[in-house]
């Protein structure tokens, strides 16, 4: 690589609280949403059993995780890590995954808020919500990160607090004996039937947790990324570890749970059951509820923003998408490339349908493919640098190496291949996607090479 002057940087203004709001708003939408299509594969039981074998996958790959990104703070995040452990083709790999995980997440956000809204104002197209959220919150991103940092805090904390008030307003008429009601596939007590059930839920456990990572993409803003960035990492996947069983708990003891099973909206449907249609606790939930989704909506656009500068920037992506915005600096075209893929996916279903599921779970799924893949290759990329570079300055070290970097490594790989035989024609999408990117990589190694050099994406 040429080492070429005026790469373009991004500035250092986050402070530690707020990659914590980024790690948890980033997320907690998935509380919100989405989760509750899982029961109706796996019923609550069996969804339950999804739930914590996907909790341990995750709280193992963050805790491993945080060691590359305070070893390496770039935007790229896992194509930085897997780039410089495997050289450009694990880049390519690492960056395109995660692109999919990072611009398919937020239509599924999207026509949630939409689904939210269409509570409240029935006349609302979900569709057309989705995309004014689109335009408001890129608007948002490109404006400053200083300022939607702030706003995803805020916006965060009162999200977190609108679910322990769901949960309060609705445990006067929990009952243990709703939540089990047929729990098992249908079953009182478990039996060998419930288990397709339980693995073909695997995405919408995953949905609980997925896109924590994204603070990878932010580690290069961060004012101290090696202090700042373990403590937002662990506080919180604590944080969302414990809103995930607790929603889920209570949601599900509100009542007939399986009304919730494949809807957009179940919060707000659970406290129906308990309070009524017309209380006031249940118009707070809707109008407070946004700020959940919102939350990640926001977040999840800074992500893929500087998932998709960095890459440009290294020349895996024509570097017009790295190009700041000359009074916010922030990657304007890249925040706009994603708005545009989102809201194609939004209205995909007018032209593409996949079996039985909804759209939303379809968008969801693909999600969880991008995600699971760039979950394998970041592991093995630890793997690999604690072989090739014992000498990289690691200001967090995984703990338990090498069984924690080695479960969440297993347990990616087994979510993977099961994901992919429930959902056959989503994995062949991907696999499509994926390829596609390949051979664009292939024919560009000359864009790579007249990029400018990046220091954090050699082996030193």
């Amino acid at each position: 690589m040429s080492n070429l002057p005026g790469s373009p940087q991004l500035r250092k203004t986050l402070s530690t609280l707020q990659l914590w709001g980024i790690a948890v708003g980033l997320v907690i939408s998935g509380e919100y949403f989405g989760w509750s299509f899982g029961w109706a594969s796996a019923w609550t039981l069996g969804f339950l059993v999804t739930t914590l074998f996907v909790a341990a996958m995750y709280t193992t790959f963050i805790f491993s995780f945080t060691e590359l990104t305070t070893a390496i703070p770039h935007a790229g995040g896992p194509f930085a890590y897997a780039r410089r452990a495997f050289g450009p083709t694990g880049g390519y790999f690492a960056g395109a995954a995660t692109l999919v995980e990072f611009v398919f997440a937020p239509p599924a956000i999207a026509l949630a808020i939409g689904a939210y809204l269409n509570v409240q104002f029935p006349a609302v197209d979900p569709k057309l919500a989705a995309v004014g959220a689109y335009i408001v919150f890129m608007s948002l991103n490109i404006a400053g990160v200083r300022i939607a940092a702030t706003f995803e805090l805020l916006i965060t904390l009162v999200a977190v607090f609108e679910l322990l008030v769901f949960m309060g307003v609705v445990a006067p008429g929990f009952s243990m004996a709703n939540f089990t009601a047929g729990g098992w596939a249908g079953a009182d007590s478990f039996t060998l039937a419930a288990i397709p059930g339980i693995v073909a839920a695997i995405p919408f456990a995953i949905w609980f947790f997925l896109a924590i990572e994204g603070v990878a993409m932010a580690a290069e803003e961060a004012k101290d990324p090696r202090r700042s960035i373990p403590v937002a990492y662990v506080t919180g996947i604590l944080t969302l570890v414990a809103l995930a069983f607790g929603v889920m708990l209570f949601a599900g003891g509100a009542g007939d749970w399986r009304q919730l099973s494949n809807i957009n909206d179940p919060l707000p449907q659970a406290m129906k059951m308990v309070v009524g249609e017309s209380s006031g606790w249940l118009t707070m939930l809707v109008w407070l509820g946004l700020f959940g989704l919102v939350a990640s909506f926001h977040g999840i656009i800074l992500g893929y923003s500087r998932q998709w500068f960095a890459l440009a920037r290294a020349g895996y992506l024509p570097a017009w998408f790295a190009q700041l915005h000359p009074r916010f600096h922030t990657p304007h075209r890249a925040i706009l490339a994603g708005g545009a893929v989102g809201i194609a996916a939004i209205f995909s279903d007018e032209v593409v349908k996949f079996g039985g599921q909804t759209l939303t779970a379809n968008i969801v799924t693909m999600a969880v493919f991008g995600a699971l893949t760039m979950y394998i290759i970041s592991m093995l990329s630890l793997f690999r640098l604690r072989r090739i570079e014992p000498g990289l300055e690691r200001p967090f070290r995984a703990p338990a190496y090498p069984l924690f970097p080695a479960f969440a490594l297993c347990t990616a790989v087994a979510a993977l291949l099961a994901i992919t035989v429930f959902n056959p024609l989503i994995a062949a999408l991907f696999a499509g996607f994926m390829l596609a990117g390949y051979v664009y990589f292939l024919l560009t190694a000359g864009q790579r090479e007249r990029a400018a050099s990046d220091p954090l994406l050699e082996i030193r």
